[in-house]
């Protein structure tokens, strides 16, 4: 099982939700970054359970350790490794579990790829694993911020089942996301989604959405001309959070439906800058940045576990009825604000790194 990310700024985590913990191997981070625990605790305290009473009670306060590669606050350039220990974890919740296959959970692949799972909390299929990924992710924004001071990264729910926020990317504030519990960009649209994932939760139900992302004054010149398109590195990234079933950069399937004058991107002189007068290239042209927003919309499904009755099997292949045991999230997109912004961050380190490597041959 490959549990790992990147090339030259490459991650890779380990644990499972209900082990003694879960985290991360940071390989390549330069030397001399400037890092606290702090700059990485706030990150994950975005992402941690029981925030508001639209997501799971499950009650962590997910503080993590910095085990090596940081002394005096600075990056050594050696491995980082960071580590947040499983408290609350309730296994015996999960007891039925054991044996049967949750509806469109990972327990069936699982057992028929491997012949063994945890079968508590849903081990590496578990969301519990993103605290690795959020962790590494704020290492890869200290070392962009350290390359790229201007680059930023902001995400946000977009839309809640057919909730949709009609704030438009460019005008989209953190303050704004970060002031209501679905971290969306829009008050009046936060308070109807909230309505809707309650009721949700009420009915033992969940519900899908979409979590949009724009990177803001992104370096020119990244991403690669065929296979590591910079688009086709970030749906790598972004196709493999948890949940998520669909991705689309710029005008995504949109463009199936125009017209090439209607879709191109003309290009115009600011100053000594090339611009492009339209975005619908979403940032990224011949798989390479252009310097303008990067703007990403990536689908989420609805949670797997319903407090409702279900048809399913076991491992002796008998059908059998299921409810949901459990703490989990009536929906997921709150929580996926700061996965998705930790992954973009992991993506623009990486493709920033190889930039450079290629800008000293030049």
């Amino acid at each position: 099982m490959s549990s790992s990310f990147g090339s030259v700024f490459k991650i890779s985590t380990w644990g499972e939700s209900h082990g003694v913990g879960v985290g991360v191997v940071i390989d390549g981070c330069p030397a001399r970054v400037p890092l606290a625990v702090e700059d990485i605790q706030r990150e994950l305290d975005r992402r941690r359970p029981g925030q508001s009473d639209i997501v799971t009670p499950r009650s962590e306060e997910d503080k993590v350790e910095i085990l090596s590669g940081v002394l005096d606050g600075l990056t050594l350039g050696t491995p980082i490794a960071l580590l947040v220990r499983n408290k609350d974890h309730r296994s015996s919740a999960y007891d039925e579990m054991q044996h049967t296959y949750r509806p469109s959970h990972a327990d069936f692949c699982y057992d028929a790829k491997y012949g063994i799972r945890a079968w508590a909390g849903g081990g590496r299929a578990s969301a519990r694993e993103t605290i690795a990924r959020v962790a590494a992710g704020a290492v890869a924004r200290a070392v962009v911020k350290a390359l790229a001071p201007e680059t930023d990264v902001l995400a946000w729910v977009q839309q809640v089942r057919h909730c949709v926020c009609p704030t438009k990317a460019e005008e989209v504030q953190r303050t704004v996301v970060e002031s209501n519990i679905v971290r969306t960009a829009d008050t009046a649209s936060a308070e109807q989604m909230a309505q809707l994932i309650r009721e949700a939760r009420s009915a033992g139900d969940s519900l899908g959405g979409v979590v949009a992302c724009t990177v803001r004054n992104t370096p020119v010149g990244l991403g690669d001309p065929v296979f590591d398109k910079l688009e086709a590195t970030l749906a790598h990234a972004m196709m493999s959070i948890p949940a998520c079933k669909g991705f689309e950069v710029g005008s995504g399937f949109a463009a199936a439906g125009c017209c090439g004058s209607e879709h191109n991107d003309e290009f115009y002189m600011e100053g000594e800058r090339v611009r492009t007068r339209t975005n619908r290239s979403g940032g990224i042209q011949g798989g390479i940045s252009n310097g303008e927003d990067i703007n990403m919309r990536m689908a989420f499904k609805p949670t797997a576990t319903l407090m409702i009755e279900q048809d399913t099997v076991n491992d002796a292949r008998q059908e059998v009825k299921l409810r949901g045991k459990g703490r989990h999230d009536p929906c997921v997109l709150p929580r996926a604000v700061p996965i998705v912004e930790a992954m973009a961050w992991l993506v623009l380190c990486e493709h920033l790194l190889r930039q450079q490597s290629v800008s000293c041959m030049a």
